[in-house]
């Protein structure tokens, strides 16, 4: 149903419809800790919009404000399929005791989510959604206003700059804190680790859910298919690890004219973008600094290490552009260490909320 949305718009990359499949599959880790249901909007036989809604249990138990998601939507620009398409999964909500709802999140927070309302003159990077400039407005028309705005920074590899202050802090404690890559024979203990410390760091973001153990462990099944080792970094303070990085090629950027198929020649043509002709984009989606150490001399000092620590190895592959998204508007210290490493501002992503009566 997208292709009809989009068919106008050079920006929008086609998505994998395998990996489509696969996440919204019940086998989806997601769905271990969450219900949902979804809705096709059909005009003159033909289907025409799309939308999802979602309650997610782990939310429920830390926020405890009944509040439901929704997300994947899709439509025309049309104020009737909108209206329709919003009164199908706020009554679902409601039904199922939720008083308010937040989205879009595609399905969870740690997925996809917001729509986009500036920076649609570029293509998606990967795991970001793209969008419409009347959905916005249009939302807002069935009674959302907006609930938070989420920023993506773009760094170019050859001319980032690194701040004196990690060098400064590096000197006075040489030797305590150390970077190393993934360790690929004990990989499952340090997807752990990196979901600990994720879930660490990240506990007093907006609407901040923990990554599930087999959540994380599919997400990382799927990028050691596509990701070199070295772009996945750990950083240690006296052994202790207390951050992480990932760093990801733009699979979008490689499967753009595949027109969401692998088959019959697709998955040749990824494979050799992905191995030969390299991307000249990257993303990094997830990166963590222990909640200890934020707030201290060693919280910046291991983000710029971090960050440092990717940029070699994706500009030795024929990267020229990292994206860091996405990153809350409110989120002052974050956004500071990456202007200070030239980071620009390139798109912005809105959630929406609305109280349901």
């Amino acid at each position: 149903m997208p292709w009809s949305i989009y068919r106008d718009d050079p920006h929008w990359i086609p998505p994998l419809l395998s990996e489509r499949k696969d996440a919204l599959s019940s086998k989806h880790p997601f769905f271990e800790h969450a219900s949902w249901k979804a809705w096709v909007a059909w005009q003159d036989g033909k289907p025409v919009g799309r939308i999802s809604a979602q309650v997610d249990q782990l939310h429920q138990e830390r926020y405890q404000n009944k509040t439901g998601f929704f997300g994947l939507i899709e439509a025309p620009d049309d104020a009737a399929v909108f209206s329709a398409l919003f009164g199908a999964a706020e009554n679902w909500l409601r039904e199922n005791g939720m008083q308010n709802v937040v989205g879009p999140f595609n399905l969870g927070i740690n997925q996809e989510v917001g729509i986009l309302v500036d920076g649609f003159d570029t293509p998606p990077r990967i795991m970001t959604t793209h969008s419409r400039r009347y959905y916005g407005p249009a939302i807002e028309q069935c009674g959302y206003t907006p609930a938070q705005d989420m920023l993506a920074y773009e760094l170019d590899i050859n001319t980032y700059r690194s701040p004196a202050s990690k060098d400064e802090v590096l000197d006075r404690y040489q030797g305590r804190i150390k970077v190393r890559e993934l360790n690929r024979k004990n990989m499952e203990v340090d997807f752990e680790t990196m979901r600990d410390i994720f879930n660490d760091a990240w506990r007093d973001n907006w609407n901040s859910v923990p990554f599930s153990r087999a959540e994380f462990i599919a997400i990382g099944k799927e990028l050691l298919m596509v990701v070199p080792h070295d772009f996945l970094q750990i950083a240690e303070i006296d052994g202790e690890p207390a951050g992480f990085i990932a760093l990801l090629p733009d699979i979008n950027e490689a499967i753009a004219d595949l027109n969401g198929r692998l088959l019959p020649f697709g998955w040749a043509k990824l494979i050799w973008r992905l191995k030969v002709k390299f991307p000249s984009a990257c993303r990094i989606p997830l990166m963590g600094v222990r909640k200890k150490y934020q707030n201290t001399i060693f919280g910046p000092a291991m983000a710029y290490m971090l960050v440092e620590s990717v940029m070699g190895p994706g500009l030795g592959r024929g990267g020229k552009r990292v994206e860091m998204s996405w990153i809350l508007e409110s989120n002052k210290p974050t956004r500071n260490i990456i202007e200070k490493f030239g980071g620009k501002i390139t798109k912005r992503y809105r959630m929406y909320e609305k109280t349901l009566t």
